[in-house]
């Protein structure tokens, strides 16, 4: 019995890389190299993770805060690092799933999956409610609940405009993967063009200098290890942005020579975020006329922008970072599809045969895309009455991919100690003599991060009134629930349904045997 070889012509050796998982070649390549790159900054997203968080950093360890930006770019990076070597090996859909089944074992490919899907499905809610934190600001007509000032008013209408965001990535993910990608590809280059212009901009209008990232604010009080507990607080704010540069790689079966592109897509997009978001933080902070009162910790980069460049260049520039939300809800509603593909292929979620189908038209799965799209809408009607334990669950969702990249570099290091690991071919990315010191980072910092997420402080899961134990104890409570139960259901249902479905198996013939002599 020997495997059929992969389909001859443009792609074949891009598809090569499916046959050592079973898989036959479905989804339309038409990637290029900007496209993958676009993909994984468009996740992280520059202008979308510093303009949403920006306010509880400085609200929870000043300026000084900054600082937690390069440390978790080291970690991540060390992430990004091993990443980009399994992205040579296997640029397959779903990476981390396919990628922990791979180095690991079944089990832990799909607990590591399906963390990283329920998180996926929770982060497209949490970045469309982002777009509350700029409309308005933009002008007073996008608030259509109350004034907001009301209880709820805030609240609400952050979900009615979550709402309309999703309906479109929705909508744009169902058409093909080729109108997603020029859509995120236009809006990745208005992002970075805007991105250098207000760098420029804050630095122009500078009012201190950079030792301002040495101001505490006196955040340390109150905290019983003084400062070091109020920036390991603010590290969150860094921490809840630099992920999901894994995208590059999840795209790798619509993509041209993946195993080449994917991590130089994953490294490029990681750095290029470093560097534009930390210049971006830093300046913001430079060139801000007062670093007193509450706007900077309530409003954050939003009121920045207006108070250093004024109501007309400021507007302009937050229209810039609404288009940055856009392309980032679009991104990881993007990278969800191709997980669930993944892992309904290998029979792996109920209704799989429906969750794999791709469409003949669109060349994409677009059951996927409605479902997901179906679930991150049904999630935001939580925040209606009840936003603290939205901000709890959007909390939940980054631990969580957190551990589901654990699920990656920790088999990967046990594979490297037991010599089993074989990097890709001659000409691809490897680590090389290094990767052993690269991954034992890695999974520190990813083991070290983790403990933070998920530590039950009230300033992060019940910062205000009413106060819960049930919200402190939030995100440990539903991690236990969500990990134990989502596997519970795997060891004793799903275990023994999974297997490539038919229709995705690459054909197996039987290998001809030879004729039998005959005498004459």
């Amino acid at each position: 019995m020997t495997k059929a070889a992969p389909p001859s012509g443009t792609h074949g050796h891009d598809d090569s890389e499916l046959a050592e998982f079973g898989y036959r070649p479905e989804l339309k390549r038409t990637l290029g190299n900007f496209h993958t790159f676009a993909a994984g900054i468009s996740y992280i997203s520059i202008l979308t993770g510093t303009f949403q968080l920006f306010y509880f950093g400085y609200g929870s360890g000043g300026p000084a805060y900054w600082w937690s930006w390069p440390m978790v770019f080291v970690g991540q990076f060390a992430v990004a690092l091993c990443f980009a070597e399994l992205a040579a090996r296997h640029p397959v859909a779903g990476s981390v799933y396919n990628w922990s089944k791979r180095i690991g074992n079944p089990h832990l490919g799909w607990l590591a999956g399906w963390m990283m899907l329920v998180a996926s499905i929770v982060s497209i809610a949490a970045v469309a409610l982002a777009y509350q934190l700029t409309l308005p600001q933009i002008s007073s007509a996008f608030q259509f609940v109350g004034d907001g000032t009301g209880t709820y008013d805030v609240a609400t209408n952050a979900v009615v405009l979550a709402t309309v965001l999703i309906l479109f990535t929705t909508l744009v993910n169902a058409f093909g993967v080729k109108l997603m990608a020029r859509i995120n590809t236009a809006g990745v280059f208005i992002e970075l063009v805007a991105s250098v212009v207000l760098i420029v901009m804050l630095a122009v209008h500078v009012v201190r200098g950079p030792q301002v990232v040495l101001e505490t604010n006196g955040t340390g009080a109150g905290h019983g290890a003084g400062y070091l507990g109020a920036f390991l607080v603010a590290s969150l704010a860094s921490a809840y942005v630099m992920y999901g540069f894994d995208t590059a790689a999840s795209l790798g079966e619509e993509s041209l020579n993946p195993s080449r592109n994917a991590p130089r897509a994953i490294l490029r997009a990681i750095i290029a975020s470093f560097v534009l978001g930390g210049l971006v933080l830093l300046l913001a902070l430079m060139s801000v006329s007062s670093l007193k009162g509450d706007k900077l910790s309530t409003d954050g980069l939003q009121y920045v922008v207006l108070d250093v460049l004024g109501p007309t260049a400021g507007k302009g520039m937050l229209w810039c970072v609404l288009i940055a939300v856009t392309v980032c809800a679009l991104a990881v509603h993007t990278a969800a599809i191709r997980l669930a593909f993944a892992m309904a292929r290998d029979n792996n979620l109920p209704a799989s045969s429906v969750l794999a189908r791709v469409s003949p038209r669109f060349r994409t799965p677009v059951v996927p895309a409605v479902v997901i799209g179906v679930l991150a809408l049904a999630i935001l009607v939580v925040n209606i009455r009840q936003p603290q334990i939205f901000t709890v669950v959007t909390s939940i969702g980054i631990i969580m991919i957190y551990l589901a990249y654990l699920g990656v570099t920790a088999p990967m290091l046990v594979a490297r100690l037991r010599g089993r690991w074989t990097p890709a071919g001659e000409g691809r990315f490897s680590l090389g003599r290094w990767g052993l010191v690269v991954n034992v980072v890695a999974v520190v910092w990813g083991a070290g991060m983790t403990v933070n997420l998920i530590w039950p402080r009230p300033a992060v899961y019940n910062a205000s009134a009413p106060y819960h134990w049930y919200l402190r104890w939030g995100a440990v409570l539903f991690v236990a629930v969500i990990a134990g139960g989502g596997f519970a259901y795997y060891w004793l249902v799903q275990r023994h349904r999974t297997g490539v479905l038919a229709e995705h198996r690459l054909e197996v013939p039987t290998e001809p045997s030879e004729p039998t002599p005959t005498s004459d």
